[in-house]
């Protein structure tokens, strides 16, 4: 009884904390998504050269997809004229990061952590595509748009067409419908923040929120800081990681917890990375689209480049002797309670929105414009 009353005090601190950065998150996540034109990413990411490289991961750092989502929309991007750089850059940079996932950061982890995110993501993002880059020679350039679509048709994957869909959400692919409406771009920023994105974190939101307080609960601060630091343990959580399969937003509760218990922000800051970046379904699509030096490449630079930073983050915080696991503690009183509690119960009202609309039949689902 102890136990479970701790871990509902626990799981109540989580929840508190994270919702109204994620609610101010998914908000900005919205607006990114219907002020920012498809069409023009793929301008800016054609070509090879370290440019469209490192653009392709400023650009995905705040975009609201998580590390499913952004493979069809990658894929766009590689069928519209995007080298192989800058498509992979952009597939390693957007799901370590997001709007919502930083400012959650921001709660959790403190600023440290909040900075060293998106600059690491950006950094291993950028290595992954130079490395990919180099095998666009080599194999040849992006198929054609109707090339591109009777490929996928005979491999049995998403045509480019599918891209606006994630497949975290519930359903499968649907006949085109008659176009709704136009709503005014808030209204719509506001459907889509809390209708089509949260719909895609959701479940994993969960579990890391639930997993956090889990952790916090069987790991006392401070527990495991004899073995939490160093090339070991980052290799450790990079491989508990990838099979977890967990989003950007919800892997930051878990590495606040992890910090917590004594885990080094370096070894927190390659959970953070690896896990949304390197998934068993988004490489076996990098494979079969980019080919298997591509492949080998997004691979080598995504978890080189965590590695790397990771180290680095240990070699920083001990030389300048920054308290991370202090600022993640302090997270709790940044924010006054009616605002966390207020926000809590907003959460829990979409939370409940999502549950229900999983248990109705399918063809009586709200269809998405």
């Amino acid at each position: 009884m102890v136990w479970i009353q701790l871990f509902l005090s626990n799981l109540g601190h989580v929840v508190l904390e994270a919702a109204p950065w994620l609610l101010l998150g998914l908000a900005v996540s919205g607006l990114i998504k219907v002020y920012l034109p498809a069409g023009l990413l793929q301008r800016w990411l054609g070509g090879g050269g370290v440019g469209p490289v490192f653009t392709a991961a400023v650009i995905g750092t705040p975009l609201p997809l998580c590390s499913c989502s952004v493979v069809p929309a990658a894929l766009t991007l590689r069928r519209g004229g995007a080298g192989k750089g800058a498509t992979v850059s952009f597939l390693v940079s957007t799901p370590e990061n997001g709007a919502d996932s930083i400012a959650l950061s921001w709660a959790l982890l403190g600023p440290f952590m909040t900075v060293a995110r998106p600059v690491a993501a950006v950094s291993s993002a950028v290595l992954a595509g130079l490395l990919a880059g180099a095998t666009d020679q080599r194999e040849g350039p992006p198929l054609p748009a109707p090339a591109a679509a009777a490929a996928a048709a005979a491999s049995g994957s998403s045509p480019p067409a599918s891209a606006a869909a994630s497949c975290c959400a519930s359903g499968g692919g649907v006949a085109a419908e008659p176009a709704a409406p136009a709503r005014p771009k808030p209204l719509e920023a506001l459907r889509y923040a809390a209708d089509e994105l949260f719909g895609d974190i959701a479940l994993w939101l969960t579990l890391g929120i639930l997993l956090a307080a889990l952790v916090q609960t069987l790991v006392p601060p401070g527990t495991i800081a004899g073995w939490g630091g160093g090339l070991p343990a980052m290799l450790g959580v990079m491989l508990l990681g990838v099979p977890m399969y967990l989003c950007a937003t919800a892997s930051t509760p878990v590495a606040a917890a992890l910090l917590l218990a004594g885990v080094s922000p370096g070894t927190a800051l390659v959970f953070l990375l690896a896990g949304p970046a390197t998934n068993l379904g988004t490489i076996g699509i990098v494979r079969q689209e980019l080919g298997g030096r591509a492949c080998a490449a997004y691979l080598a630079g995504a978890c080189g480049g965590a590695l790397a930073c990771g180290l680095l983050a240990d070699a920083l915080v001990s030389a300048w002797s920054i308290p991370v696991a202090a600022q993640a503690a302090a997270g709790h009183d940044m924010l006054p309670l009616w605002l966390s509690a207020g926000s809590a119960i907003v959460l829990g009202a979409l939370l409940l929105r999502w549950a229900l609309r999983g248990w109705m039949p399918s063809e009586a689902k709200p269809c998405r414009p």
